[in-house]
């Protein structure tokens, strides 16, 4: 029997799982949950590190001796290390509008295609490229950086490595060698000797306590990625749905084509070493923020209770597009719908259950719209998408997807995520192969259900609308 402990952090909780490998399934059990609040620290919004870090360490006193521990994190955020090894200021949270206006500078210097062309990343302001150069002051006087996963490890056992899917959410990776582009890294006010080590996932960087400390797969994504269930036949895409929606498909090699920047998709390194091509998409956050909302208003539901108002309302009436602007900061959700739906000449949701079903619907519309751009680039036609994570439970979301996308929707593991996390350790710790050997262990013990396209008149219109209405937000 093999025992391991996985630390999944997303941007509004973490948990501990432990995973435990008899040699023929992996059973997980939750540990502890807990919230991830950002805070402001000196006029930035912030992860509260020290007490993320507190609860790892309540977490392994309570566990015990275990055969080692890993953590994965959402990309792009870091902490900045000081030459006496301190950590300088709490990570500053992608949401902090520091970035604004920061890209328009890059491209001053280099064009946003040869950026694409050198990194293969989706340009986006959150990306560590522009957190970075828009530090100042003291900051600038730090000696390395590491990325959410790697500073938990570094607090526990003091490795300064990066891992490879991590970094490849940075803009600053060339996607074909996995190592740092210094042509990009010098658009920052660091050295090149400010950027760590890029490491192999499934690999041993330390111990804390006796315990090995294992670089699994630092981004979330990718550790879920690495659990899908695919058996390899077909053409199939996936979509890790948590605060965020990743969705796209396996590739052995990057596409780096205007086209492809144009069309805003990314292309990260995955656990096994292929590439991840794949559009980032507000996610769930959505659903998430208009619940507090509705709880500041009064108004306390569950997600249960909200995704049953939503089927109450007649269907796709109206439509966001989730990643418009207005959309990202939190506040105000209800206000920014009717708002976006007024503008763009549509029906305005009046009820709580039409504002969370134009959400729902919008979400599936653009995992449509994602999955053609995808089609166009690479020439895939898929046939099933695999949603992995804590989405496959919202089974109002799968079904609008399958509707949606007009072919079958296959939800779960769930747990993909802290299971990729798990498998990535046992790989670590030689009790599984590889990937391709875990992922037909979890094929074969996981628990998934298939969604498919209801019958009912085409969506065609209704999508065709939907593109016009994002059209029109630009």
């Amino acid at each position: 029997m093999r025992t391991v402990l996985a630390f999944d952090f997303g941007a509004s909780a973490g948990r501990a799982i432990l995973g435990r490998f008899d040699g023929e399934k992996i059973t997980c059990e939750e540990l502890r949950r807990f919230d991830n609040v950002p805070i402001r620290e000196n006029g930035h919004l912030a992860w509260d590190f020290f007490t993320l870090l507190k609860e790892v360490g309540k977490v392994i006193e309570k566990c015990g001796k275990v055969d080692s521990l890993a953590f994965d994190t959402w990309g792009v955020d870091y902490g900045l290390l000081a030459e006496n090894g301190c950590l300088m200021s709490l990570p500053v949270n992608y949401r902090d509008p520091r970035t604004k206006g920061v890209p328009e500078k890059a491209f001053r210097r280099i064009s946003p295609e040869k950026l694409y062309m050198a990194t293969g990343n989706q340009i986006m302001p959150i990306n560590t490229l522009f957190q970075l150069m828009a530090e100042s002051g003291k900051s600038l006087k730090s000696k390395t950086m590491l990325f959410m996963p790697d500073l938990f490890a570094w607090a526990l056992c003091g490795s300064r490595t990066v891992d490879k899917t991590i970094a490849s959410t940075s803009q600053m990776v060339n996607p074909l060698t996995g190592n740092w582009d210094h042509g990009i890294t010098a658009l920052t006010p660091f050295p090149a000797a400010f950027f760590p080590e890029i490491v192999d996932c499934a690999t041993v960087c330390g111990e804390h306590k006796g315990i090995p400390v294992v670089k699994a797969a630092g981004h979330d994504t990718q550790c879920a990625v690495a659990a899908m269930p695919w058996d390899g036949i077909g053409e199939a895409a996936f979509l890790s749905c948590g605060t965020w929606s990743l969705i796209g498909c396996e590739l052995e090699k990057p596409i780096l084509t205007r086209r492809s920047m144009e069309d805003e998709l990314s292309n990260e390194i995955g656990a096994n070493n292929q590439i991840n091509y794949l559009k980032n998409i507000s996610g769930l956050w959505l659903i998430q923020e208009i619940r507090r909302n509705f709880r500041e208003e009064g108004r306390e539901y569950s997600y249960n209770d909200m995704e049953q108002l939503a089927r109450t309302e007649p269907s796709f009436v109206c439509f966001i597009d989730p990643d418009a602007s207005e959309f990202a900061q939190p506040g105000g959700m209800p206000e920014k719908i009717r708002a976006y739906c007024e503008r763009t000449g549509q029906e305005v949701p009046q009820t709580d259950g039409a504002l969370i079903r134009c959400i729902y619907e919008s979400l599936s519309m653009k995992y449509r719209n994602a999955i053609a751009q995808i089609h166009e680039n690479t020439g895939k036609e898929f046939e099933l998408l695999h949603l992995l994570g804590g989405g496959a439970k919202d089974t109002f979301l799968c079904q609008t997807s399958a509707d949606a996308l007009g072919f079958p929707v296959v939800a779960g593991p769930a747990e993909a995520t802290a299971l990729g996390n798990i498998m990535l350790q046992l790989i670590a710790l030689g009790a599984i192969k590889d990937v391709a050997e875990g992922r037909k262990l979890i094929r074969r013990t996981e628990k998934v259900t298939a969604y498919y396209p209801r019958k009912a008149e085409s969506l065609d219109e209704k999508y065709r609308i939907f593109c016009e209405v994002i059209g029109k937000s630009t």
